[in-house]
């Protein structure tokens, strides 16, 4: 008995067995991917694209906020520096010039006699506007003489006016002339005109001085103090520079007189309670020499005396071993003691 072939022939259709025949199918469908290790899956140059897009939007970013606070910043410093409501000092009148042309016209103004009415005017007319009354309201009599003239306050009312007040002394008298000036605020401010007549008031009252209590004084040192002074004192008048260095700190060194004055009398010394510096005051009268006479205080004749001045002093005096010796020399405040 014959057996029957086991071996699929392909030729055969719907046979049993595995099918040669390719499916269409299965090309196409693509393999499955491995996946990748490492690295960005972005295409190509696609990262540097939005990197660069980056960096403008910021740049950009930074100009705007730049631009808009640039103008923020300035008008805010503008208004910091000129805030609403304030003005310039004295409104933009220059002050300083116009008190300085206000004295010098005060000088020739307050002084006048009939002897010297024309030139008065002459002098005058550098200072007035054209037409103003040359002599400025006097009438060519009586006399009047003023010394001591200094610029005193100013009144401002705006940038081109305003009212200077000068103080000057006439006779015993201490007063005050008020004068009204223009300037035209042409070469830097410097053109000046008196705008109008003059008034003379009177100056304000001394202020009143108040009383202090008066320090602890040490009395044994100031008189042990007294005769070094003497000896300082005559040496500091009479310029001997020797001499003086005796009297002098170490390490310091002082002008002198060089025989301006002649050394009197030392009439006080107020030496505060201290430890070995102090600040003291001496009260010290100078002898004045009558002309170009040399000053004798011991003389007998009053015209070889001269005069005397009284003055006060302030020293600082250093005690070094056991003498005292003066390191400074200054004007005196108010006399205590």
């Amino acid at each position: 008995m014959a057996r029957r072939s086991t071996v699929h022939d392909p030729r055969i259709a719907d046979g049993p067995g595995l099918s040669a025949t390719l499916d269409a199918a299965d090309f196409d469908t693509p393999p499955p991917r491995r996946p990748r290790r490492g690295g960005w899956s972005g295409g190509g140059g696609r990262w540097l694209v939005w990197t660069g897009r980056i960096i403008l939007w910021a740049l950009i970013a930074v100009i705007l906020v730049n631009g808009v606070r640039a103008p923020f910043e300035r008008f805010t410093q503008q208004e910091s520096a000129s805030p609403a409501g304030v003005t310039p000092a004295n409104k933009g009148f220059p002050a300083e010039q116009g008190m300085s042309f206000a004295a010098q016209f005060a000088g020739v103004y307050l002084n006048f006699n009939p002897d010297d009415a024309a030139s008065r005017s002459r002098k005058l007319a550098a200072f007035l506007a054209e037409g103003m009354d040359p002599q400025m309201g006097w009438d060519g009599f009586g006399r009047y003489a003023a010394v001591a003239i200094q610029p005193y306050d100013i009144e401002v009312a705006d940038a081109h006016n305003a009212v200077v007040s000068v103080a000057f002394q006439s006779g015993p008298r201490r007063l005050m002339l008020s004068v009204p000036l223009y300037s035209s605020g042409g070469e830097a401010g410097r053109r000046f005109v008196v705008a109008g007549r003059p008034a003379i008031l009177p100056a304000p009252a001394p202020a009143q001085l108040p009383q202090v209590a008066e320090p602890e004084t040490d009395d044994a040192t100031a008189a042990e103090l007294k005769p070094q002074l003497e000896g300082f004192f005559k040496d500091y008048a009479d310029g001997d520079t020797a001499g003086l260095q005796r009297y002098v700190a170490a390490g310091k060194s002082l002008p002198s007189f060089a025989g301006a004055f002649t050394f009197s009398q030392l009439k006080e010394v107020v030496v505060p309670v201290g430890g070995a510096t102090r600040e003291i005051q001496a009260v010290v009268v100078w002898a004045v020499p009558n002309g170009d006479v040399p000053a004798t205080p011991s003389a007998t004749d009053p015209a070889a005396v001269g005069g005397t001045l009284e003055q006060v002093y302030r020293l600082t005096v250093e005690k070094q071993g056991d003498k005292w010796f003066v390191a400074d020399i200054r004007g005196g405040g108010r006399v205590l003691g």
